[in-house]
C-alpha cells in the first residue's frame, strides 16, 4: 500500500509570515500611508546634478574661484536681443546697463558683468558676432535647491521684451532647473503610461484580474517606500533627481517580476493539493528562496556604484537598492499573507474566457510546451546556435568601439526648453564658447613678472586661443584660458593636460568644463575595476550557493556581460552619432556622458542576473529531482521561459515609458535597458544558456569535493525536502553525473538524452 505523504507542516519563515495574514496587510496598508507622508515632495530636495568627483582638482579649484571671484564662475545667463538694431545702439545698451544694475541688486546674485560693463578684452566673448546679441552674466549663490528658489523668484521679473530688447534666460543654473521640472512632469506621465499597460500585461499573463492587481499593488507599495527613503537620505547626503526614474523603473519591474514567480508558482501548487496554507508554504520553500537570491544578485550589482565618488551614481545605488530590498520584502510577506486569504480565489475574474469560446484553461502541466519544443530544437543543434547567437551580439555590440564621452550638458533638454535655446545661441553665434573656456587658480606669492612670465607660456601651447587675466586678489589670482574648438572635444582634454603640466612659481589648479570631464573619466577608470570585480565575485558566490555547481557561475556572468552588447551598441549608434534623433525627439552632443555606461551597466547587468537565476533555479530543482541533465535544461526553460518573457515585456513597457522622457539622459536610461532586458529573455535565456548547457553537458554540474561539502552546508536549493538529490556527486566521474531517467533510474540512451534522438 502506497503510503500518502502528508503535508508539511508550516515552520519557520512560513508560519511568520501566515499566521496573522489579516494583521499583516493591516500593518502594510499603515506603512504605505506614512511612507507617502514622508515622500511627499521628494523631487524637491532632490539634485540634478553630481557628475563631478567631489575630491578632485577642478572641484577644488571651482570652490576656491566661487569664494575669491564669483564672477569667474557665472551660472546664470541673460542672452540680451536687440533684434535688427546693433547691441551697441544707444537705447539698447541704456537698458542692457539698467537691467544690470537691477540684477547686480538682487539678493542671493553675485558677480553680476556684461558686454556693457566689460573691458575690451572680456567683452569679445560676450558679444555675439552678428552684433545682435550680447550677455549679461551673473552667479546665483548656495545650494542647489537656493538656487533653484531664487531662480525661480528673479527670472519672470528678466524674462521677456523691455522696451528695445527681449531677455531669454539661461545658464548652467536654469538648465539644471528645467531639467529637474522636466523630470518631474515626465516622470507622472511615464507612471501614468506604464501602469494601465501594465495591468493589461498582467491580465494577459495571469487570465486573472485579482492575480493580475498583486503584482501590481506590491510595485506601487516598494516605490512609494523608496521615495520616502530617499527623502530621509536627502536629509544627511546628496541625491540625484534621476535616481526617482529608477526607483519607478525597478519599483514596478521587480516587484513585478517577483509577485509573477511566486503567484504562478503558487497557482501551480494550488491546482496541484488544492490546499492553498501548504501551497504558500511550498511557494516560499521553492519561489520564495528563489527571490531572495534574485534581489541580492540586483541589489550587488546596484551596490557596486558605491564605490565612485560621484553622487550621481551614488544615487542610484541608494535608490536601487533600497527598491530591490522593499519589493523582495514585500514579495515574501505581503505576497503570501494576500495569497493565504485570497486562496482558490486568486483565480476569479478570469477575463480570458472570451478568447478561449469556451474550450478549458490548460493546467500548469500542459503550459510552455511551444519552450519545451523549441529548448529541444535548441538543444539538438546546440553549436550552430551558441555560435551564430555570440556572432550576433557581438557585431551589435561594435559601435561602442567608437564611443566618445562628454558631460551633461543643456542639450540633455529639448529643444523647446529655454536655457537649451539660449546655450544652443551661444554656441553658434558667439565666439570662442563663452562658458566653455578654463579657468587656472593660481594660489601664492607672486609678482606682476611672473605672472607675465606664466601667462606668455600658457599662449604658447598649441591649444590655447587665448588668455585673460590674470585677476589678483591677495595671494590668489585666475586666468581664464579660451581653446581653439569646442569645449570638450579631444583638444580641450589634452589642453587640460598641458596646463597642469605648465612650470609656475606658485601652485596651480585646473578646473572647466573639459577638467571636470577629464577628473570624472579619471575617477571612473580608476574605481571601475573593483566594482567589476566586487560584482564579479559576489555574483560568481551567490550563484554557486544557489546551484552547487562551479561551471554555472561562470557561465552566468559571461553570458549576462554579453547580453549587454546590443544595449551598448545601440546607445552610441542612437545617441551618440544621432541616428533616430529626428524620431526619438533628442539632440545628440556627438559623445555619451560619461557615468551613464556604469550606470547602464550596473543596473542591466543586475535585471539580466534575476532573470538568469528564475531560470538557473528551476532547472536545478528539477535537476535534483531527476538527475537528467537535459530534460532538466527543457523543462526549466518549459516552466520558466514564458514568465521570463512577460516579465521582460513588462519591464521594457517600464523602460519604455520612462525612455519617453524629454531629458536625453532619462531616454538613453529608459530605453537602452528596455533592450537590455528584452534581449537577455528572449535571445540568451532562450538560445544561448540551453545551448551552451547542451555543450558543457555533465560538466555543467561539477564541484570539487570541498565546494560540495560548503554547499551542502550552506547552499539553498528549490527542491523540496526529501527530494533533493546530492547534487555534489554529480560530475562526469560520479554516478549520479549520468542523465537518469524521469523514475531516477538509468534510462536507455533514448530516454536519457531524447534531445539527440528528436525527442
Amino acid at each position: 500500500m502506497t503510503e500518502v505523504k502528508k503535508p508539511p507542516r508550516a515552520r519557520g519563515w512560513t508560519r511568520f509570515v501566515t499566521a496573522r495574514p489579516r494583521l499583516s496587510l493591516l500593518a502594510a496598508l499603515v506603512l504605505t500611508a506614512l511612507a507617502v507622508l514622508a515622500g511627499s515632495g521628494v523631487a524637491d530636495r532632490l539634485g540634478s546634478g553630481g557628475w563631478e568627483d567631489p575630491d578632485a582638482q577642478s572641484t577644488y579649484a571651482t570652490k576656491a574661484l566661487e569664494r575669491a571671484f564669483p564672477a569667474s564662475q557665472p551660472n546664470l545667463l541673460l542672452l540680451v536681443d536687440a533684434g535688427t538694431a546693433s547691441v551697441d545702439d544707444p537705447r539698447v545698451a541704456a537698458e542692457a546697463d539698467r537691467l544690470t544694475a537691477r540684477l547686480a541688486a538682487e539678493p542671493g546674485v553675485v558677480g553680476v558683468g556684461s558686454y556693457w560693463r566689460a573691458d575690451s578684452a572680456a567683452a569679445a566673448g560676450l558679444r555675439a558676432e552678428d552684433g545682435h546679441e550680447a550677455l549679461i552674466a551673473a552667479r546665483i549663490t548656495g545650494d542647489e535647491k537656493t538656487m533653484g528658489e531664487t531662480l525661480d523668484r528673479i527670472a519672470p521679473a528678466y524674462r521677456g521684451d523691455h522696451g528695445p530688447v527681449t531677455v531669454k534666460v539661461g545658464g548652467m543654473v536654469a538648465v539644471r532647473h528645467e531639467m529637474q521640472t522636466i523630470i518631474q512632469e515626465d516622470l507622472t506621465r511615464a507612471e501614468m503610461i506604464a501602469l494601465p499597460i501594465t495591468l493589461v500585461l498582467l491580465v494577459m499573463v495571469f487570465g486573472s484580474a485579482i492575480a493580475a492587481l498583486l503584482p501590481l499593488g506590491i510595485g506601487i507599495i516598494a516605490i512609494l517606500g523608496t521615495n520616502a527613503v530617499l527623502s530621509g537620505l536627502a536629509e544627511f547626503t546628496d541625491v540625484s533627481i534621476f535616481a526617482m526614474n529608477l526607483t519607478t523603473a525597478l519599483g514596478l519591474g521587480l516587484a513585478i517580476d517577483y509577485a509573477l514567480f511566486i503567484v504562478r508558482r503558487f497557482r501551480e501548487e494550488l491546482a496541484g493539493h488544492g490546499d492553498p496554507l501548504r501551497a504558500v508554504a511550498t511557494t516560499l520553500r521553492t519561489a520564495g528562496r528563489t527571490v531572495l537570491f534574485s534581489a541580492l544578485t540586483v541589489a550587488v550589482s546596484l551596490a557596486a556604484m558605491l564605490v565612485f565618488p560621484q553622487y550621481f551614481l551614488r544615487s542610484f545605488a541608494y535608490a536601487g537598492i533600497a527598491v530591490v530590498l522593499l519589493a523582495a520584502a514585500a514579495a515574501l510577506v505581503l505576497l503570501p499573507a494576500a495569497l493565504v486569504l485570497l486562496g482558490h480565489r486568486v483565480n476569479s475574474l478570469d477575463l480570458r474566457r472570451v478568447l478561449r469560446r469556451g474550450r478549458p484553461a490548460k493546467t500548469p502541466g500542459e503550459e510552455g510546451t511551444a519552450w519545451a519544443r523549441a529548448a529541444t530544437l535548441v538543444m539538438r543543434r546546440a553549436p550552430l546556435f551558441a555560435v551564430a547567437t555570440t556572432t550576433v551580439l557581438i557585431v551589435l555590440g561594435l559601435p561602442f568601439l567608437g564611443v566618445k564621452f562628454g558631460t551633461a550638458d543643456d542639450r540633455q533638454l529639448p529643444a523647446s526648453a529655454e536655457s537649451h535655446a539660449v546655450q544652443q545661441h551661444i554656441r553658434d553665434g558667439f565666439p570662442g564658447s563663452p562658458g566653455g573656456g578654463l579657468e587656472v587658480l593660481a594660489e601664492g606669492k607672486a609678482t606682476p613678472a611672473q605672472y607675465a612670465a606664466y601667462k606668455e607660456r600658457v599662449e604658447r601651447l598649441p591649444e590655447v586661443a587665448r588668455v585673460e587675466g590674470p585677476l589678483v586678489e591677495g595671494d590668489t589670482a585666475y586666468f581664464t584660458v579660451q581653446p581653439r574648438g569646442e569645449a570638450v572635444d579631444d583638444a580641450a582634454q589634452r589642453l587640460v593636460g598641458d596646463l597642469r603640466a605648465t612650470e609656475a612659481p606658485f601652485t596651480t589648479k585646473v578646473t572647466g568644463t573639459a577638467a571636470v570631464l577629464v577628473d570624472s573619466q579619471h575617477a571612473i577608470a580608476e574605481r571601475l575595476p573593483w566594482a567589476a570585480a566586487f560584482i564579479a565575485i559576489v555574483t560568481l558566490l551567490l550563484v554557486f550557493l544557489l546551484t552547487g555547481s562551479v561551471l554555472i557561475p561562470l557561465q552566468a556572468v559571461l553570458l549576462n556581460a554579453l547580453s549587454l552588447t546590443a544595449m551598448f551598441g545601440a546607445v552610441v549608434w542612437v545617441f551618440q552619432d544621432g541616428h533616430l534623433s529626428g524620431a526619438l525627439g533628442f539632440t545628440s552632443p556627438g559623445s555619451i556622458e560619461t557615468t551613464l555606461p556604469v550606470l547602464m551597466f550596473c543596473v542591466a547587468f543586475g535585471l539580466s542576473m534575476d532573470y538568469g537565476v528564475f531560470l538557473l533555479s528551476r532547472i536545478k530543482e528539477e535537476y535534483d529531482r531527476t538527475g537528467d541533465h537535459t530534460g532538466s535544461v527543457r523543462l526549466g526553460l518549459q516552466r520558466t521561459g514564458g514568465l521570463i518573457t512577460a516579465a521582460a515585456v513588462i519591464l521594457a513597457v517600464v523602460m519604455v515609458a520612462i525612455g519617453t522622457s524629454r531629458v536625453t539622459n532619462t531616454k538613453m536610461l529608459g530605453l537602452g535597458i528596455a533592450l537590455a532586458v528584452l534581449m537577455d529573455a528572449m535571445v540568451v535565456r532562450s538560445l544561448l544558456v540551453p545551448a551552451i548547457m547542451r555543450l558543457t553537458g555533465r560538466a555543467t554540474w561539477w564541484a570539487p569535493a570541498p565546494l560540495r561539502r560548503f554547499h551542502t552546508r550552506f547552499g539553498l536549493s528549490e527542491a523540496e525536502p526529501g527530494e533533493t538529490r546530492t547534487s555534489g556527486s554529480a560530475g562526469p566521474a560520479g554516478p549520479a553525473a549520468g542523465d537518469a531517467g524521469t523514475d531516477g533510474t538509468a534510462g536507455t540512451a533514448e530516454e536519457r538524452d531524447p534531445v539527440s534522438t528528436g525527442g
